[in-house]
């Protein structure tokens, strides 16, 4: 489906790198604009009234929906939601036809009107979107049903569909997130594999803690993880059907530990380290037939291997030149070449699903940081700072990060946080208790 965007509500250049700032304005006789200043962007107005419960069974959906949608919306940084008792105007039928100088009123410059009818086992939510200043609707409505179980996943939808509509930018709200939960005291912290929405709802365990896991990796169609292991005593990589909860060893080479996995976005290779004999190489292994490659041969340390989006060159980490850096090569193996010269310390670089950026951890002069750079290595931008910030990992459109950050003392915990690329709108993620290690599912199917 096509459909043309007013002028008003295009935020396209909102989330670019840098300290650029968009700001929402009335154009003189004329519909909204954004005026590129500098320094913070001031978060668009936009209301959300409740849905329209269009019949007696889907009251509760269709506020919760509603309430899911706005959060979403706000949680980016990029919108400011009315709330309901500012509301001049009311929505009591999704078809009826919308009264924008209410809106204008309070000075909302977007409006989302939606219905929800449930019967049986069965939802269906449908939106629509206005530009209160032009007086249009953007795009065509839309719709998606499921069951009342799901009714969260649609409220999800409907806001990347918002979002990707005002912004120009694909969403990230219906995706999930594994990551390690932990618990118990600090030198003695029980870990096991768990997933979540992105915003932290609906955790589900996926191990027990018995055996200490680390670094979890979806697959690029999100069905599968990939995570290191300590059932055997030693790290093992594991691959995990999301659907059965059934793993299985993978690359097991004896007198070897495996660590540090990630997919290839064929989804059938897997690049990631082997140690042996004191000495650790990059080696992929395909899924299927368990064939392995060797990538690397140095007397150093090479883990973190992260692929670009179209498979064709890996970066990772290294302490070949003395301290730990960044390199990047093909995907095949050869010569890297290096892409990090900023002092301190570099670990855990992530290629952004755009490919533009990678996103890496920084340690220098006792802090550390979470960070992107260009591929060339240039354009360094440090994101946060604190105690212990480490392991990015990108949303599915490239525009935000997540990541472990450590609190400081004997008792210090890990938890999430998120940051979008210009280094705002820093929030915890709630998970229910001390977590690390999180990892960004693609959107879901």
């Amino acid at each position: 489906m096509t459909y043309q965007r007013p002028f008003g509500l295009l935020l396209a250049v909102t989330m670019a790198l840098g300290g650029l700032c968009a700001t929402p304005t009335l154009a003189q006789n004329g519909p909204l604009r954004i005026e590129i200043t500098e320094g913070v962007i001031e978060p668009l107005p936009f209301a959300v009234p409740n849905f329209v419960a269009e019949t007696g069974a889907a009251g509760e959906y269709a506020t919760n929906i509603a309430r899911v949608v706005a959060s979403d919306l706000s949680g980016t940084g990029l919108f400011r939601e009315i709330p309901a008792s500012a509301h001049v105007g009311r929505i009591d039928s999704f078809d009826a036809p919308v009264a924008y100088a209410d809106w204008k009123a309070i000075n909302a410059q977007a409006l989302v009107t939606g219905a929800v009818s449930a019967s049986g086992d069965r939802i269906v939510v449908k939106f629509r979107l206005f530009d209160i200043f032009s007086g249009q609707q953007m795009g065509e409505g839309l719709q998606f049903a499921g069951t009342p179980q799901s009714w969260r996943r649609m409220a999800h939808k409907v806001a990347d569909a918002v979002y990707s509509r005002i912004t120009g930018e694909g969403g990230y709200f219906d995706s999930r997130v594994v990551f390690v939960s932990e618990s118990g005291p600090k030198n003695e912290r029980a870990k096991r594999l768990a997933v979540m929405d992105y915003d932290g709802a609906n955790i589900q365990y996926l191990t027990d803690s018995r055996s200490l896991v680390l670094a979890p990796r979806f697959s690029p169609t999100g069905d599968r993880i990939l995570y290191t292991s300590y059932q055997s005593g030693f790290p093992k990589i594991y691959l995990m059907d999301v659907a059965s909860v059934q793993a299985r060893e993978l690359a097991d080479q004896p007198g070897t530990m495996t660590f540090a996995p990630r997919f290839a976005p064929n989804g059938r290779t897997v690049v990631y380290s082997l140690e042996q004999g004191g000495n650790t190489d990059l080696y992929t292994v395909d899924t299927a037939s368990g064939a392995s490659q060797r990538l690397t041969n140095a007397p150093s340390i090479e883990t973190a291997p992260s692929y670009n989006p179209d498979g064709s060159q890996i970066v990772f980490e290294s302490d070949r030149s003395g301290t730990q850096q960044l390199y990047i090569m093909s995907a095949g193996g050869g010569e890297p070449r290096r892409i990090s010269n900023g002092a301190g310390r570099y670990g855990t670089p992530v290629w952004s699903p755009r490919g533009d950026l990678i996103a890496f951890t920084k340690q220098n002069e006792g802090r550390f940081h979470i960070g992107v750079m260009r591929t060339d290595g240039s354009e360094e931008r440090l994101l946060t700072a604190s105690f212990l910030d480490e392991g990015p990992t990108w949303a599915p459109n490239g525009r935000v990060i997540m990541f472990t950050r450590e609190s400081a003392g004997a008792a210090g915990q890990s938890s999430l946080y998120s940051v979008d690329i210009t280094g705002r709108n820093l929030r915890p993620v709630p998970t229910g208790g001390p977590a690390s290690d999180p990892a960004w599912s693609p959107l879901l199917p």
